[in-house]
């Protein structure tokens, strides 16, 4: 949806411009249309380039996971990319941690 667009987002953030409204960044919430009747991403915004845009404006990110390989990578998000990105915007607060692959168990 609209809050999945990286550079619209962050534009809104800018044009707010108060202390108390912010982004939250999530790696994995970056998907402009899915397909009909089904969760499956049709349609994706860049999610490196997302996180850097709402980086300036984060009070907190979201680390999104959805499945490993056998090594612990994540299949479809490059974890030392992203965090490279959180660290460049010195960013200093919590980074949560999401699971929502359907692979494997959380255990």
């Amino acid at each position: 949806g609209l809050s999945s667009n990286g550079e619209l987002h962050a534009q809104v953030m800018k044009t707010v411009n108060m202390d108390n409204c912010g982004s939250l960044p999530d790696f994995g919430n970056f998907c402009i249309e899915r397909k009909p009747d089904s969760w499956d991403c049709l349609m994706e915004y860049d999610k490196y380039k997302g996180v850097k845009e709402l980086m300036p404006y984060a009070k907190a990110v979201s680390a999104k996971s959805n499945n490993f390989d056998a090594d612990g990578y994540d299949t479809g998000i490059n974890y030392v990319q992203m965090l490279e990105i959180v660290k460049e915007a010195g960013y200093t607060g919590f980074i949560g941690v999401e699971f929502e692959g359907s692979e494997i168990s959380e255990e």
